[in-house]
C-alpha cells in the first residue's frame, strides 16, 4: 500500500475544516483555510510528480475493510482519467480562499469549514475505488454547496439553494437505485474495478444507461436539465461559482467516463447517437442563450452549458480524439471558466453590477484586469495557442468522425461562441467608459493577481505544451475504448 498520499489529499482539506471550527479571529481563519489548501494543492503536485503516465492501472491505491459483511471497503485510486481532476479540484481551492478574502465578510469562519468541507469531498469523488464510498462523497457534496449558495448568496439565494439541491438531489436517487442493482447484478461488490469486468445483460445496461444518465445530465448539466444552473451559478458567490463551473460540473462527465462507458459498454455504445445528439443541442442551445445574455454572470454561466456539451460529445464520439479531447476539455473548462467566474466577481466587488450595459471604458480604468479578461475570453473562444483550442479541436475531429451532423452543430457552437464572447469583450473593455465614470475602479491588487496567474500559467501551458497533459490521459484512454468496444460489441 505504502504511503497513504490520497487519503492526505482527500483529508488534509476536511482536517483544516475540522481545525478551524476550533479557531476565532477571521484573518486567522483565512490564513489557515489558504495553508491548508495550498498544502493540499502541494500534496496534488506530488501525485503528478510521482504518476506513472505508462500504465492504466490504478495508482497510489489504499484498500482497507470497510463494512466486510456488505463487501463495502475504503479503496482509494487514481488513473489518467481521474488524476487531473484531482489535481484541479487541488488547484481551485486556495484559489477560491484568496476570491473570497475580501468578498466574505460575515460567518468567515463557517464559510471556509464550508469550502474546505467541499473540497474534501470532491477530492473524495474523484477517487474513490468503492461504489458505496463513491457515492457517500457524492451525496455528501450538496450539504456544504447548498450552504455556500443559501447562506452567502445573492438577494434570490434562497431559491437558487433549494432548486440546486432538489435537482441535483432528484438525480441522486436514481443514481442510488442504479448503485443497488449494480451491487446485486454484478455480484454483490461495490468494488468498482470488479463491477467493470461483469458482463451485464443487455436490458440491465440499458436500466442502468438512463438511471446513471439522468443522475450525470443533472450534474454537467446537459439540456433540459440544466435550468438550476444558471440561477446557482448568479447567486453564488465567487468562490461557489469557481466551484460549479471548476468542479462540480465536470462529475457528471467523469460519471460517463467511470460508470456508463465501461460498465455498460453495450448500452454505451447503442445510446451514442443519442448522447452526440443531446451534446449537439446543449452547443449550440446553450451559445444561443449565452449570446442573449446582459448579465455578465449568466453570460459565463450559460456558455458552460455549450461547453460542457463539447466534453460529453466527445466523450460519446466513442474514439480517441474525441475522448482525450473531451477529458482535457473538462480540465480546460474548469481553468479558464473558473477564472471568468474570478474576473466577474472581482469586478462585481468594485462596482456592485454584473449587466454588461453598465461597463465599458475597463481598459483604461484596469489595464491589466483587461489583459487578463481579454486572454480568458480568448481561451473560452478556443483561439489557437490558449489550452481550449487543443481540446475544442480534438472533439470536433472525433465529433466528425463519429457523426457528421454533431460535428457540425459543434462548430456552429464555437461560432457562437465567438459571437457572444468577443460582443461581451468589446463592450466590457472598449466600449464607452460608462461604469468607470460612477466608480473608481482600482486594478488587480498583489492578492487577486496571485489568484488570477496559476489559471493564466495553465491556459498558456496547455495551449502552447500540450504533451504532459495528454500523456497522463493516453493510456488510460486507449484501455477504456479498447474495453468498450471489445464488450459493446459482444466480444
Amino acid at each position: 500500500m505504502g504511503f497513504p498520499l490520497l487519503s492526505l489529499i482527500v483529508f488534509v482539506p476536511a482536517a483544516g475544516a475540522a481545525v478551524l471550527m476550533l479557531m476565532r479571529g477571521d484573518d486567522a481563519v483565512r490564513w489557515t483555510a489558504l495553508g491548508f489548501t495550498l498544502l493540499d494543492f502541494a500534496l496534488s503536485i506530488a501525485m503528478l510528480a510521482g504518476f506513472d503516465t505508462a500504465t492504466h492501472e490504478m495508482q497510489f491505491t489504499e484498500i482497507h475493510p470497510w463494512v466486510p459483511a456488505l463487501g463495502i471497503t475504503y479503496a482509494l485510486g487514481v488513473d489518467g482519467i481521474s488524476a487531473l481532476f484531482v489535481f484541479l479540484t487541488a488547484l481551485l481551492g486556495w484559489i477560491c480562499v484568496l476570491a473570497s478574502w475580501v468578498a466574505i465578510e460575515r460567518r468567515v469562519k463557517a464559510f471556509m469549514v464550508s469550502l474546505l468541507s467541499m473540497q474534501a469531498l470532491m477530492l473524495g469523488v474523484f477517487s474513490a475505488l468503492d461504489l458505496f464510498l463513491f457515492y457517500v462523497f457524492w451525496e455528501a457534496m450538496l450539504i456544504p454547496m447548498y450552504l455556500i449558495i443559501g447562506i452567502w448568496g445573492g438577494e434570490g439565494r434562497v431559491y437558487a439553494a433549494f432548486k440546486f439541491f432538489l435537482y441535483t438531489l432528484a438525480g441522486s436517487l436514481l443514481f442510488l437505485i442504479g448503485v443497488i442493482v449494480l451491487y446485486l447484478q454484478g455480484g454483490k461488490t461495490f468494488d468498482i474495478l470488479v463491477l467493470t469486468a461483469q458482463d451485464l445483460p443487455f436490458p440491465v445496461q440499458s436500466w442502468l444507461f438512463f438511471a446513471f444518465l439522468i443522475a450525470f445530465a443533472v450534474k454537467v448539466p446537459m439540456v433540459p436539465v440544466h435550468t438550476w444552473l444558471p440561477d446557482a451559478h448568479v447567486q453564488a458567490p465567487t468562490a461557489g461559482s469557481i466551484i460549479l463551473a471548476g468542479v462540480l460540473l465536470k462529475m457528471g462527465a467523469y460519471g460517463f467516463l467511470r460508470f456508463s462507458l465501461p460498465m455498460l459498454p453495450e448500452a454505451s455504445m447503442y445510446y451514442s447517437t443519442l448522447m452526440l445528439a443531446l451534446s449537439a443541442l446543449a452547443i449550440v442551445y446553450g451559445g444561443l442563450l449565452a449570446l442573449a445574455q446582459d448579465d455578465l454572470k449568466k453570460l459565463v454561466a450559460y456558455s458552460s452549458i455549450s461547453h460542457m456539451g463539447f466534453v460529453t460529445l466527445g466523450i460519446f464520439a466513442l474514439n480517441l480524439r474525441g475522448l482525450e479531447g473531451g477529458i482535457l476539455q473538462m480540465f480546460n473548462h474548469g481553468v479558464t471558466t473558473g477564472a471568468l467566474f474570478l474576473l466577474v466577481g472581482l469586478i462585481y466587488e468594485r462596482t456592485h453590477t454584473r449587466s454588461i450595459a453598465d461597463y465599458g471604458g475597463l481598459m483604461k480604468a484596469a489595464p491589466v484586469y483587461t489583459v487578463f479578461l481579454a486572454l480568458f475570453t480568448l481561451s473560452s473562444m478556443a483561439l489557437p495557442g490558449t489550452n481550449s483550442f487543443v481540446g475544442e479541436l480534438l472533439v470536433l475531429s472525433g465529433g466528425f468522425a463519429a457523426n457528421l451532423a454533431a460535428g457540425a452543430a459543434a462548430v456552429l457552437g464555437a461560432l457562437l461562441g465567438a459571437a457572444y464572447l468577443l460582443g461581451m469583450y468589446g463592450k466590457v473593455a472598449l466600449g464607452p467608459a460608462n461604469v468607470t465614470a460612477r466608480f473608481k475602479i482600482r486594478d488587480v491588487s498583489a492578492r487577486e493577481m496571485a489568484a488570477i496567474l496559476p489559471l493564466a500559467v495553465f491556459v498558456l501551458w496547455v495551449g502552447l505544451y500540450p504533451k504532459p497533459f495528454l500523456d497522463i490521459i493516453d493510456v488510460s484512454v486507449k484501455h477504456l475504448l479498447v474495453h468498450v468496444h471489445g464488450k459493446g460489441s459482444g466480444q
